[in-house]
Formats: structure tokens, C-alpha cells, sequence
């Protein structure tokens, strides 16, 4: 049963470490600004809108793995119960 453990342990660690990896990437690009002087072209709009997906989709994907972690959180302290409990 510790080895159930020790692998819930380090499932949660890494989907942690994850999580916040990809919330770092998430954040650290940035969208260049648009000065209100200089007029908005296709290609302006559309560099925009890539930098928008691509922030929104590492963000379902941080949120996916600090899902994850709880998860593994969640079922590590709930096998620790049932152990401690002797079911």
C-alpha cells in the first residue's frame, strides 16, 4: 500500500508542477499594444487573436492539470483514511 501512496504523491507533485508551468507560459506572452494613432489592419487583428487562443488554451490546459492534482490529492488522502481506518 505505500507504493500507492508514493505514486498518488508524486502524480500530484508532477500534475502541480505542470499546472503551474503552463499558467507561467500562459502569462508571460504578452500582446503587443496597438497605438490609438496607427490604424488596425487584418494582420494586426489576426496576431491578436492567435495571442488570445493560444493564452486561452494553456489555460484550459492548466486548469486541466491542477484538476488533476487535486484529484491525486484527493484519492491520496482517501486511501490514507481507509488505510487508517483498517477497511
Amino acid at each position: 500500500m505505500d507504493v500507492v501512496f508514493i505514486l498518488l504523491d508524486l502524480a500530484a507533485i508532477v500534475s502541480s508542477l505542470a499546472a503551474a508551468g503552463l499558467w507561467y507560459q500562459a502569462g508571460a506572452r504578452t500582446v503587443r499594444r496597438v497605438s490609438r494613432f496607427e490604424t488596425l489592419d487584418q494582420a494586426d487583428i489576426n496576431r491578436m487573436a492567435v495571442a488570445m487562443n493560444r493564452s486561452a488554451l494553456l489555460n484550459r490546459r492548466a486548469a486541466l492539470a491542477s484538476a488533476a492534482a487535486g484529484i491525486c490529492f484527493a484519492l491520496r488522502f482517501s486511501a490514507a483514511l481507509i488505510v487508517d481506518a483498517g477497511l
